[in-house]
């Protein structure tokens, strides 16, 4: 805990309250053993000034800090309850993580099974998978480091080999029966 934690709620306040009631007690007992003839003399007001001065304090430090230690409680209870919040968002996050990933992944499955049947080489498999993801050309020719005119003729052999008319409908067969949630 730090230092201003521990001077809201800690050990301070109550001790400052503790030592301005032993003022105003010990201010109270001088009055009485004093018997002043008078009240109106200089040094009964200033012991009363001192009584009043330190009740006020006394009770203003200790409201305060009662307000302090509840407000400290229900920002920690507050916590706790983000805490276990959190703690559930990461759980159905990391749940739904795995079941999305073996969801791809037995897509990706389906995917080869189908490049296989329409035997793709290992070239052409690379190339209709990045066109799948929706890279043109330069870019498949760029991320395989090959040229783009390589690319077109092998995006070519993929289309012929699976009887296609282009990539629209390369990425129709493998995703015109997915549905997703209405």
């Amino acid at each position: 805990m730090n230092d201003e934690s521990d001077t809201l709620t800690g050990k301070w306040p109550p001790l400052l309250v503790f030592f301005l009631l032993l003022v105003v007690t010990g201010g109270i007992l001088d009055i009485a053993l004093d018997r002043p003839q008078s009240w109106w003399s200089m040094h009964i007001l200033l012991e009363v000034g001192m009584v009043f001065v330190s009740l006020t304090f006394a009770i203003l430090i200790f409201t305060r800090w009662r307000r302090s230690t509840a407000a400290l409680d229900q920002a920690r209870a507050s916590l706790a309850v983000t805490a276990q919040q959190l703690t559930e968002r990461q759980a159905e996050r990391d749940a739904w993580r795995t079941s999305a990933e073996q969801a791809l992944a037995g897509f990706g499955a389906a995917i080869d099974r189908q490049f296989g049947a329409w035997q793709l080489t290992r070239a052409e498999r690379e190339v209709a998978l990045l066109l799948l993801k929706g890279l043109g050309h330069k870019q498949v020719a760029a991320q395989l480091g090959r040229s783009e005119r390589t690319v077109r003729q092998q995006a070519v052999d993929v289309y012929r080999k699976a009887n296609l008319q282009g990539r629209s409908e390369l990425a129709a067969f493998f995703l015109q029966d997915v549905v997703l949630p209405s």
